[in-house]
């Protein structure tokens, strides 16, 4: 018997929501999601890796950054999966981020001196081909969308 809601095999161009609230365990559902997602499209298996670590640290850094830790708020995750590419979006209504703000990681420097933080945003953008942060003004509803884009040919 398959548990798996998702329709075998995945169609193209059709768009596919998991909704999850901003709980640390909520993260293996995104990991599985993505996963099984990249899997029914061909994707070999370190694309499917590179797709699950992308998605976790995405959702760990909204989780951590956009809400200020865990709670009830939302994480929408929309898949969809074109000839050529599977695109990831997440969406959530927390604290907006600036990628432009945060620099490189400084891989020279020592633990001790590298500042904190980057490596997630880092790490997103070696695993995937394409990552885009987009959001609302702070006047207008917070609604921030992470894109990240992995081709179907790597």
């Amino acid at each position: 018997m398959n548990d798996n809601p998702l329709p075998d095999p995945i169609e193209e161009s059709t768009v596919y929501c998991l909704n999850i609230s901003a709980h640390y365990e909520n993260l293996n559902a995104v990991r599985e999601f993505v996963g099984w997602i990249a899997s029914a499209a061909g994707m070999s298996e370190r694309s499917v890796f590179a797709v699950q670590m992308a998605a976790d640290e995405a959702c760990t850094n909204i989780i951590e950054h956009a809400y200020g830790g865990e709670s009830n708020q939302k994480i929408d995750c929309f898949c969809q999966v074109t000839p050529q590419e599977l695109v990831i979006t997440l969406h959530d209504h927390g604290q907006p981020f600036n990628p432009l703000k945060v620099p490189e990681p400084d891989f020279n420097a020592s633990l001790e001196e590298r500042d904190n933080g980057g490596l997630g945003l880092y790490l997103m953008r070696k695993l995937m081909d394409d990552v885009q942060f987009t959001f609302q003004p702070s006047d207008q509803p917070r609604d921030n969308i992470l894109t990240m884009i992995k081709r179907r040919t790597t």
